[in-house]
């Protein structure tokens, strides 16, 4: 195992902010981040340039989780106006160590050092140690990641698993696996299990119940659902998101037995967490017929830490650097 010592800046690129943070590579310990706007800031390299003298932290090494496709040098973000070259980039600010990872590659790493605090478990046995481990979230889509350990060595898996077909279990998912396709062709999980699948599950169901209202966000239907007096199209909407995402979980489960967990990151779930815990997410999960003992035994959590990107980043780079997770 090699000591690390000194700072390295980690980062998580959304859509619209950047959060960079200091990381101390001895422990995986992080400052309070700094939040910076892509839309008032031109480059990713001036926003690193301006976190150097905020910070007042000199590091030579550095971790960037971003939100698109990185197996290319020249970088070119979905939903964020910056692009750039990572050896340009790495070269421009002097750095030894300059890695860019996709952000559910971080999300995953985050597994490796995240406190008990910050999960919250929902049903089955306890996990095992190496293990496989599978990761997903809600956000802007549906992120989607393995973690594999061999040896010592944790090895992110990512991928678009996001984009697989919608599975549904029963018939009212099967009206709304229908509904979806005569209006957009190919229904993905990504179509129900995000912020706009949200939208898309509740309009299909009030269509159905002929009392679609439009114009609702998903901020809307959250808070329709959990009020004292829910819509019922809300709440059906929410119902059926949660069940979704079990039965989306169970199927990773089963892709890799992944017997060391089943975490759940993202923005859209903590924001109705206890509904969560108490919806028939777990029923679903485990609703795979002849396998379901089979998946009784596999834990989920969901990922309860603002600065989860963050830290898997420091881990990915810690790693890297020789650090044993």
């Amino acid at each position: 195992m090699a000591a690390l010592s000194g700072n390295a800046l980690v980062g998580d690129i959304g859509g619209t902010n950047a959060r960079l943070a200091i990381c101390n590579l001895a422990d995986g310990s992080l400052s309070d981040p700094i939040i910076y706007s892509a839309l008032e800031n031109d480059s990713l390299e001036s926003v690193i340039q301006k976190f150097r003298q905020d910070s007042k932290v000199q590091f030579d090494s550095a971790c960037i989780a971003i939100a698109c496709p990185v197996n290319q040098d020249y970088i070119k973000m979905t939903n964020n106006p910056w692009e750039f070259s990572k050896s340009q980039l790495k070269e421009h600010l002097g750095l030894e160590t300059f890695m860019v990872i996709n952000d559910f590659t971080a999300m995953s790493m985050s597994v490796t050092c995240l406190p008990q605090s910050s999960l919250v478990k929902i049903g089955g046995g306890e996990p095992e140690p190496n293990a496989p481990i599978a990761v997903y979230g809600a956000g802007t889509g549906l992120g989607v990641a393995h973690l594999i350990k061999h040896g010592t060595h944790w090895i992110p898996l990512s991928g678009e698993g996001g984009h697989v077909d919608l599975a549904p279990g029963n018939m009212a998912e099967d009206m709304i696996l229908i509904a979806l396709r005569a209006r957009i062709g190919h229904v993905s999980a990504e179509r129900v299990l995000s912020g706009s699948g949200l939208v898309n599950l509740y309009e299909a169901i009030a269509m159905r119940n002929e009392r679609l209202r439009t114009g609702l966000t998903p901020a809307d239907i959250t808070s329709s659902a959990l009020s004292a007096n829910p819509d019922p199209d809300c709440l059906e909407a929410l119902q059926t998101f949660c069940r979704l995402m079990g039965r989306f979980g169970g199927n990773l489960a089963l892709t890799l037995g992944t017997f060391g967990g089943v975490y759940i990151g993202g923005g859209v779930v903590p924001r109705f967490l206890e509904f969560f815990k108490n919806s028939r997410f777990r029923e679903a999960f485990e609703d795979k017929g002849r396998f379901k003992t089979y998946l009784q035994r596999i834990p989920c959590y969901v990922i309860n830490e603002p600065k989860a990107g963050l830290l898997g980043a420091a881990a990915t780079l810690r790693q890297e650097l020789g650090a044993v997770l």
